[in-house]
């Protein structure tokens, strides 16, 4: 039931609404329920699950008449500060969704209680003071004047303000200020948790709290706004949801992101990134040191940090760029002075040490290449230490800094004097720079391997003159919206004046140029810099109107898009000859056209594709057409006057590529009549097959070698030999959690986004039938693979991605064409009739268990015509689409909205607010090439209760081995309050309902926490009976010494020492280059697996992105370092491959040396155990 409250002050916050009442609701027997507040409002609403004791409570306290009369005849009268608040029953239906969440938080209470009780256990301690008074902010960095740790201060303001500790970061509300100084509004410095490096407290004499942080804090400003209370009140109490719940008005935001509290903070907030906070008494102290007791606080560090004065900041930064821009070291490469400014910009070291360590650079680079010295400084940006009391001062010295740039060079040179075919890129990748534009500063990164696009092939010896430019949160992650806040500042001010100005780097001047579809998404663009090549002057205007001619197009999405096509990525190129290219007209029908996008070619020029790249693209094969011949039609010409004869191979399908269902593709055949039990038991079938993987060694072979984890150091087949040896992999720590961080990544796929592999079910590329032969209705798909070939026939259902409307899933009828057709050429893709629609990717499902009982009409989504400005679209215009988008984007609100009312609409994705959803993405998916975002007010009311497949998933704990934290799970709705001093700013607790339609069933069905368990306790085959003490490194030595006792292999030691301090230092870079915060590292074991685990369920986009190329990378460096074993330094070839082979793998199992930030790592042990046991087996042989 639900229960309207009155009268209560409009301050008092959800939180503080629930304290209150908690003690008049126990008593009748009401100790779980909803609270529902606007803020700032005076009323509130109550849910109950329990009826009975709801009845009761209104029964004491409830009025029966409204007015003062009614209030009068209540049994048990409530005050709120001498004021009665009106309590009486709702007229609305309480929302179903909210009562099972409220149920099933009840019996976790019940549950918690009963654990807690048998256990004996106590929860954690509570009732800590967590808001201090604060009189000053102060802006440095640490530093050791006289070899002693203080503090740097680049900006300092007299501010008074509070201190508060809350769940996720500390927050520090700084009052606003006018005075003779001058105004200051109020403000907000947020320091995440997870961004603190290291948290130190002063003395009594000096009470401070200083945060040395490895990013820059948010930072906001108040916003005072004033709102009509009546009508929001009328607003609230009109406005109800279809399932009974008032949906609240947007309220105004209360404050806005800012880049910097004052114009004297602009100039150090992206480089100093240490915070101290002067406490207005040195009470608070001690109230701070009792904060050990909150898990989620860093730890406090009690530490004299002493105040240190230098020159400027923007002094220092000054004479960085002269030095950098000016004649003393222009013999510097500019990819060294890349590297040395961002040194000092991305807050390693101070300007002035930079400076003073350019001469030691100079002077320790006579007679060593360039390369190597760029390399090396390179690697100090994941070697230089965070200042901090467990750092010495020494770290720190142009002595020490010299040593490591000395070490690295040693290093590095060791590296190149191998074959550096080794080290080579393909061809489709060349090494990209980078920038990483945040609310507060610009960040350099890289150069970093990316597959090329027409630029960068065509301008491939300028490469280091175009830069790969990111706008994104300060923790590398998109912006997100937060309740309460605007980011309008940042978007308009901030990232609007990098993209319409230029980024200096080394002295040259990057500007903007373009972007692709997939990089506008990802919120990343292109600059470059002018560069002469031949005797022309190149800028970006040059270069684009070398693509072609572009002013006829008058919109400037469309325009960005058709210069965007330019910058996707490309595995290869293609040259034809002129007289190749050949315009044949489109197949129009209904005002669409079915040829969209599709050309036909002839033998000889897929031969040419195929010579160059080895498979078949979009381009399709027609027999019937003669000579060397390539026809395009003119849906496929975006824009005129292009030079270039080339084709750009984008993609390419060697194979049919597997068939994965998702959540949307479920929900819709579940609606269209699909049994459920179609979908447990695929998914049952799929959570088996990794629950058997880590059973034995040979199914964990099978199934690294699935995920092709650690092709390059043979790691399915060193699982096989040890097992051949009579070892198993799973008595050795760093092997086992290979196989099982990649087994829990798989698991994760599964349970948070229901991806489940059909096996009789493909994804391929849909072309049109050119011979007209197929009937509307009908497909035609010949299959090759690993079986052989097959031609499909019969009924088939088919798809593509997104699919959000019940008509994206249609039933046809798989046919074969007569022997002698044109299309008996075409392998792996899926042909469509001239008379249906067709393109990119589509699945292909023939498992009779999915076909549906019915269909629906398909989508006929209205095409919108692209915005027209009226004339030729100019840089400006771009520039101010790109930000357009970033803040429109609603692509994913959109998805995840629309499973969310699917999952609670009695007709599911039938229903009109799903069938909405599905046009406005539509919408949401053209905006990239209209410019027409999605009219956020069209979208249907969402209740504030989710499905339990929604909520996040447990995190991650990688130490010595793989763990899910058994703490506090994160959809707990009580975990999820912000401490109350934080109310009007903390994301409000989110509530999970079971969901009883097949995507709340399919989560359910899998146990994370159990499922791990099992498999980390499940008995293991016994070892051999080596000491206990030895490693199983140890035992495949033994076995290696026992069969090679008479080769010589000791005088490659040395030669396997640096083999081994050279792979580590690339895993190391590796380690450091795809960390989510860059001062941090991921785990050796996630760099070895190809696998970025996520923070809480399944990888996102981002991270799955991550993962492929740092695979890539990884992958690369081991197979330089197996080359390298087997065929020596100076490329001898492997008539010596067993005794290096001998020799690095006793250097794995004896030469320890840990590394800063990472410890000790184990993997290349592991690499040299591969390549050994495999020349072990070829000597046996003889």
């Amino acid at each position: 039931m639900e229960v309207l409250v009155r009268n209560l002050p409009q301050g008092m916050t959800e939180r503080k609404v629930r304290h209150f009442f908690t003690p008049y609701l126990e008593p009748v027997g009401i100790s779980t329920y909803h609270c529902h507040k606007l803020a700032g409002k005076t009323f509130a609403k109550l849910t109950f699950t329990n009826t009975v004791a709801g009845q009761t409570f209104l029964e004491l306290h409830g009025q029966k008449a409204p007015g003062r009369r009614g209030f009068d005849k209540v049994k048990a009268k409530i005050y709120h500060m001498r004021k009665p608040v009106n309590i009486s029953q709702s007229d609305h239906v309480p929302d179903k969704f909210l009562l099972s969440s409220l149920d099933s938080e009840e019996n976790k209470h019940i549950s918690a209680a009963l654990t807690q009780a048998s256990h004996g256990k106590s929860t954690q301690p509570s009732g800590l003071l967590r808001s201090f008074p604060v009189r000053q902010v102060l802006c440095g960095h640490l530093c050791y004047p006289d070899q002693r740790l203080a503090f740097a201060s680049y900006f300092k303001e007299d501010r008074i303000g509070d201190m508060i500790f809350g769940r996720r970061a500390v927050v520090v509300k700084l009052k606003p200020r006018d005075d003779r100084i001058g105004y200051a509004p109020s403000h907000q410095i947020e320091i995440p948790y997870s961004s603190v490096e290291s948290f130190t407290i002063g003395t009594s004499d000096d009470p401070t709290a200083t945060f040395s942080l490895a990013e820059a804090p948010k930072l906001f400003e108040r916003i005072d706004t004033q709102e009509d209370e009546d009508a929001l009140l009328s607003t609230f109490q009109s406005l109800v949801l279809h399932s009974g719940q008032p949906r609240s008005p947007t309220p105004a935001p209360k404050r806005q992101r800012i880049a910097a509290l004052s114009k004297t903070h602009e100039v150090v907030v992206s480089s100093c990134l240490c915070y101290r906070f002067i406490l207005q008494g040195s009470g608070s102290l001690r109230a701070i040191r009792a904060l050990k007791g909150a898990n989620e606080i860093p730890p406090i560090i009690p530490w004299n940090t002493p105040v240190s004065l230098g020159s400027s900041f923007p002094a220092q930064m000054t004479q960085l760029n002269n030095a950098l821009s000016g004649r003393k070291f222009a013999a510097f490469p500019f990819a060294l002075k890349f590297q040395i400014q961002a040194l000092a910009q991305n807050g390693y070291l101070p300007p002035t040490t930079v400076v003073a360590f350019m001469d030691v650079i100079a002077a320790r680079s006579e007679g060593i290449s360039g390369a190597t010295t760029t390399k090396a400084v390179r690697r100090l940006l994941g070697q230089i230490p965070f200042a901090g009391p467990e750092t010495e001062a020494a770290e720190f010295s142009l002595q020490t800094l010299s040593e490591m740039l000395v070490e690295n060079q040693r290093a590095i040179a060791r590296e190149e004097s191998y074959t550096s075919a080794y080290l080579a890129l393909p061809e489709h990748i060349c090494d990209v720079y980078k920038a990483m534009v945040t609310p507060t500063g610009i960040f350099l990164h890289g150069p970093a391997p990316e597959v090329k696009n027409r630029i960068l092939r065509k301008y491939s010896d300028y490469t280091d003159r175009f830069l790969q430019v990111s706008f994104l949160d300060e923790n590398g992650e998109p912006m997100r919206y937060e309740r309460n806040t605007s980011n309008d500042e940042i978007y308009h001010s901030r990232f609007k004046k990098v993209l319409e100005g230029i980024i200096n780097i080394a002295g040259r001047g990057y500007e903007f140029l373009g972007f692709s579809h997939s990089s506008l998404r990802a919120q990343t663009c292109y600059f470059m810099a002018p560069f002469t090549m031949g005797h022309e002057l190149l800028h970006s205007r040059a270069v684009i109107a070398r693509l072609g001619e572009f002013s006829e197009i008058r919109s400037p999405a469309k325009c960005a898009a058709r210069i965007g096509q330019a910058f996707s990525q490309t595995f290869s190129s293609v040259s034809l000859p002129t007289d190749a290219f050949k315009v044949i007209p489109d197949i129009e029908r209904n005002g669409r056209v079915f040829s969209d996008g599709v050309g036909t070619c002839s033998s000889s020029v897929l031969q040419s594709i195929h010579d160059a790249y080895g498979a078949k693209g979009m381009i399709a094969l027609d027999t019937r057409v003669e000579g060397h011949l390539l026809h395009l039609r003119p849906s496929m010409i975006k824009f005129q006057g292009s030079p270039a004869n080339d084709i750009e191979i984008c993609g390419a399908s060697f194979k049919p590529l597997p068939m994965y269902l998702n959540r949307q593709i479920i929900k819709i055949l579940e609606d269209l009549g699909v049994k459920e039990s179609s979908f447990l038991d695929l998914q049952a079938d799929a959570v088996e097959k990794l629950r058997m993987t880590t059973r034995n060694s040979i199914n964990a072979a099978n199934f690294l070698k699935r995920q092709h984890v650690g092709q390059a150091a043979r790691l399915p087949w060193l699982v096989r030999e040890l097992m051949d040896i009579n070892l198993s992999y799973e008595d050795d720590g760093f092997l086992r959690n290979v196989v099982e961080l990649c087994v829990l990544a798989e698991l994760r796929e599964i349970k948070h986004r229901s991806r489940i592999r059909v096996e009789e079910g493909l994804t391929l590329y849909g072309i049109m039938d050119e011979t007209n032969v197929i009937k509307e209705g009908q497909i035609y798909c010949s299959v090759h693979n690993d079986d052989g070939p097959r031609i499909l026939t019969g009924p088939v259902v088919i798809t593509r991605s997104p699919a959000l409307h019940p008509g994206d899933i249609q039933v046809v009828e798989a046919v074969d064409v007569p022997k002698g057709s044109s299309l008996r050429a075409l392998h792996n893709c899926v042909v469509f009739s001239q008379q249906g629609d067709r393109g990119d990717l589509y699945n292909i499902i023939y498992d009779s268990s999915l076909f549906p009982l019915r269909v629906a009409e398909p989508a006929d989504y209205t095409i919108q015509a692209p915005i027209d400005i009226g004339r030729v679209v100019q840089r400006k215009e771009i520039t101010d689409f790109f930000v357009d988008f970033m803040i429109n984007d609603s692509l994913g609100r959109i998805a995840t909205l629309h499973l969310t009312l699917a999952d609670q609409k009695e007709r599911g994705t039938f229903d009109p607010d799903c069938v909405l959803l599905a046009n406005l993405h539509s919408t949401a998916v053209d905006f990239s090439k209209t410019g027409i975002p999605v009219d956020l007010s069209k979208m249907p009311r969402s209740s504030f209760v989710k499905p339990d497949f929604q909520a996040p998933g447990p995190r991650v704990l990688i130490s010595n081995t793989v763990q899910l934290d058994k703490g506090q799970r994160p959809e707990d709705f009580e975990a999820q309050y912000e401490v109350e001093e934080l109310d009007d700013i903390g994301q409000p607790p989110i509530r999970y309902y079971k969901s009883q339609k097949v995507l709340g069933k399919l989560y359910r069905a899998i146990d994370e926490q159990k499922f791990f368990e099992e498999i980390q306790t499940q008995p293991r085959r016994p070892a051999r009976s080596f000491a206990a003490q030895k490693s199983l490194l140890d035992h495949v030595w033994k076995y290696v010494e026992e069969n090679t006792a008479l080769i010589q292999w000791r005088h490659f030691v040395d030669f396997a020492q640096d083999i081994k301090e050279d792979y580590e230092e690339n895993l190391v870079d590796t380690m450091f280059e795809y960390s989510t915060h860059p001062p941090h590292y991921i785990s050796e074991v996630e760099v070895f697996s190809g696998v970025i685990i996520g923070k809480h369920g399944a990888q996102n986009k981002r991270q799955r992105e991550s993962s492929v190329s740092m695979k890539e990378k990884h992958e690369r460096d081991v197979e330089y370092t197996v080359r390298s074993i087997l065929q020596g330094e100076d490329n001898s070839g492997t008539a010596e491959a067993l005794e290096r082979s001998i020799a690095c793998l006793w250097v794995g199992c004896n030469v320890v040396r840990p590394r800063k930030k990472v410890g000790t790592l184990v993997s290349f042990g592991w690499v040299a155990a591969a390549a050994c046991l495999k020349e072990v087996e070829k000597f046996r042989r003889g």
